[in-house]
């Protein structure tokens, strides 16, 4: 079946992905299902496939990235795409040209996809995809989403637990500045997981509740019988004012270490999306030992993407 075929392109109905909220399950499924297939593509000697042949792929950052740029560029690549990552720091951008300004300068290079990382929460990328006449994917905006990243997480989860459906998953730290969070709630809760947010009042936003999740303020309460833990990196970037006494409070407190672990079940799985502070929220031996996921993540993080990426591919013109 080629990238243009209508009925592929049903599968996945949407020209952007611009975040997790407003998937319906069976989009969600699928898109875990085509990353299924890109593991198996990745593991081969020969990764080439010609999904994206012809076709040009801008990586545009306004942020830093390492996990999230890298593995966009490899997945785009192993699609057969010409990608250009937008080295933003030198760029016009810096220059004072607005963001429409930037879309228009974008259009005219008629790029086919184009992947975002902006610091505005919500507005920059559905602005993006207004302005140009390319697929977008949002590859985290602010504190709003990061679709891919929940996808990933979600994709490991489903290898190692064989169901997303009825775990008990508790996602732990900050929440409040966390995209991460966000759109991992929105996609475990529509899978039919039972999600738990685990943090210091200071670091859960207002209303989160309403999220359909169960709200702790104590670790090892928030661990008991869950089946994946969730660690998220302490946002200090993103914090103006105390949000928590000290570091060495809050790894005390709510760092993931051997003893909390325990209250987990036996079997409990431990994630991270990176990039980790060891010894802030999580300790080096539980980071590298047998119940860690987190490298296994990089590797998913890639296989999404390519899966991302040819689902978007089934409604690209053919000329």
């Amino acid at each position: 079946m080629s990238a243009n075929d209508p009925h592929r392109a049903g599968l996945f109905p949407h020209r952007h992905l611009l975040g997790i909220e407003g998937l319906q399950p069976h989009e969600i499924l699928g898109l875990l299902d085509r990353a299924d297939q890109a593991v198996e593509v990745s593991r081969q000697v020969e990764k080439i496939r010609p999904v994206l042949r012809g076709r040009t792929q801008i990586n545009l950052f306004f942020e830093a990235s390492t996990r999230t740029q890298s593995s966009f560029e490899i997945a785009g690549k192993r699609l057969g795409a010409d990608v250009m990552n937008m080295q933003v720091a030198a760029s016009s951008v810096k220059k004072g040209e607005t963001l429409i300004d930037t879309a228009a300068t974008l259009n005219a290079m008629h790029p086919d996809i184009l992947v975002v990382r902006h610091h505005a929460a919500g507005c920059a990328v559905h602005l993006l995809a207004r302005k140009v006449d390319c697929s977008v994917i949002n590859a985290g905006d602010g504190q709003h989403e990061h679709p891919t990243q929940a996808l990933l997480d979600a994709l490991t989860i489903r290898r190692h637990k064989g169901k997303i459906a009825r775990l008990t998953i508790a996602i732990c730290g900050d929440i409040l500045h966390s995209r991460v969070a966000r759109s991992n709630i929105i996609l475990l809760n529509a899978l039919g997981a039972r999600v738990r947010v685990v943090a210091p009042s200071t670091l859960l936003p207002s209303g989160i509740d309403r999220m359909g999740v169960e709200v702790f303020r104590d670790m090892k309460e928030g661990l008991k019988g869950a089946d994946i833990v969730m660690m998220l990196r302490l946002q200090r970037e993103r914090m103006n004012g105390a949000f928590i006494p000290s570091v060495r409070e809050y790894y005390r407190f709510y760092g993931l270490d051997a003893e909390k672990l325990a209250y987990a079940k036996d079997d409990a799985l431990v994630m991270h999306p990176g990039p980790m502070n060891r010894g802030v929220e999580i300790d080096p031996a539980v980071a590298d030992g047998p119940q860690s996921l987190i490298r296994e993540q990089v590797e998913m993080g890639v296989a999404v993407r390519m899966a991302v990426l040819e689902a978007l591919a089934a409604h690209l013109p053919n000329h």
